[in-house]
């Protein structure tokens, strides 16, 4: 019967009493022999080899050691190759970003401790200069400079040798000498008309009714100031009848050409003007006009104030010479250049338009002389007059825009005045 039970159980043993005891309570069923399940069967040789009471399984090694039930299995060689690689590249990293700024730490300190020291060499220049120049100027009593110069010096330097010593000294000096300092007088300011709006307006236009120009202008212009939003069109009005009254004022009857000129363009700031004011503008333009010219051009000063001595002749500047007193004047010098180039015929006709105007006799015997001459370069034969005359060209009459001929410029014709 063993034998025929023998691939289906392990081997029978006796189990100890001590084991059997310490494990369960002894059973009188059971039979002293156990039974018990094999984790390995055995081969079938080793059945037969070994007797059945010597065969048992034990869980302990040759060393005397109980291994574990499941060993972990090992790692690859490669994945530990792997892992060692990656902890070197990650502690030579660290060492290379620890070095790189270590040195930038190193370059940043050694830039600021240059920079400081080039700082302090040219702070001790300067010192040194305005120490010298601190010297200069206490040899020459400039005390309060020096002492301004010391004052900077122990201000970069607090132990400059010597600054302290001669602030000391020339501060005594500076206390020996002084001088009361005169206090400057207040300049007196006029006290600014704060009247009312209405008060202004009221007075602007009462001025302006008795013609005071000049006290409308400046009572209109801070009535402008103070309120510039009061009444400003009706402000603007009386602006542009004052200024316009006043420019034509200073013309006419003040000798105040480009002061009325002036006027006369701040009025048309306002509004445009009317012919009247347009005219007496124009009038003065061309009497300065003709007075830039005199002793310089007389052909330009006739055509200028011979358009004058028709519209206004008694028109003059700060000189009082009237337009008709220049026109006449320079009639009798550009007959006088006339005859100076030889040119009688056109010296004759400046003399005889002199002659219909005013018959003086001290200009007579001169016209009569450059008639007669005229009258001799006219008596040439035929022949020697076509080759040496040309024949005259019509005169435009000149108008405001046109320029007359030059008195330096040679020309056949005679200018009409």
């Amino acid at each position: 019967m063993a034998s025929s039970n023998l691939d289906e159980t392990s081997p029978t043993y006796p189990a100890p009493e001590s084991e059997a005891n310490a494990g369960q309570p002894a059973s009188t069923d059971q039979g002293t022999n156990v039974t018990q399940p094999m984790s390995l069967p055995p081969e079938p040789g080793e059945a037969e080899a070994h007797p059945l009471g010597e065969t048992q399984l034990s869980n302990v090694n040759e060393t005397g050691v109980n291994p574990p039930d499941e060993i972990p299995p090992e790692p690859p060689e490669g994945a530990r190759h792997s892992r060692r690689w990656i902890l070197w590249s990650i502690v030579v990293v660290l060492l290379l970003v620890l070095i790189a700024g270590g040195s930038a730490y190193a370059g940043y300190n050694s830039a600021v401790n240059e920079r400081i020291k080039n700082q302090a060499v040219q702070m001790a220049g300067i010192a040194a200069n305005q120490y010298v120049l601190a010297q200069q100027d206490i040899a020459l009593g400039n005390y309060d400079r020096a002492r301004q110069r010391l004052e900077y010096i122990i201000q970069i330097d607090q132990n400059y040798p010597g600054a302290a010593d001669q602030l000391a000294t020339v501060l005594t000096q500076m206390r020996i000498t002084a001088t009361p300092t005169l206090a400057p007088t207040p300049t007196l300011t006029p006290t600014p008309d704060y009247r009312g709006r209405d008060d202004l307006f009221t007075q602007a236009q009462t001025m302006l009714a008795g013609m005071d120009w000049t006290n409308a202008i400046d009572t209109l212009l801070l009535l402008r100031k103070n309120y510039p939003d009061y009444m400003a069109v009706k402000v603007d009005d009386m602006l542009f009848v004052a200024l316009r009254n006043r420019g034509i004022d200073k013309i006419a009857n003040q000798r105040d050409l480009e002061g009325g000129n002036y006027d006369l363009t701040l009025a048309e700031r306002f509004g445009p003007l009317d012919a009247e004011a347009n005219n007496w503008r124009e009038w003065a333009d061309l009497y300065i006009r003709g007075a830039s010219y005199w002793d310089v051009d007389w052909g330009q000063a006739v055509y200028y104030f011979s358009q004058l001595a028709d519209a206004v002749p008694n028109l003059s500047d700060a000189s009082g010479w009237t337009a008709s007193n220049r026109y006449m004047d320079a009639l009798l010098g550009y007959g006088d250049w006339y005859a100076n180039q030889g040119m009688w015929c056109e010296a004759q006709t400046q003399y005889d338009t002199y002659m219909s105007m005013l018959a003086d006799p001290k200009v007579e015997p001169t016209a009569v002389y450059a008639a007669d001459k005229c009258v001799e370069a006219s008596a040439v034969p035929p022949t020697e007059a076509v080759e040496t005359t040309t024949p005259p060209a019509e005169t435009p009459t000149p108008t405001a825009t046109q320029e007359a001929p030059t008195a330096t410029q040679e020309t056949p014709t005679t200018p009409s005045p």
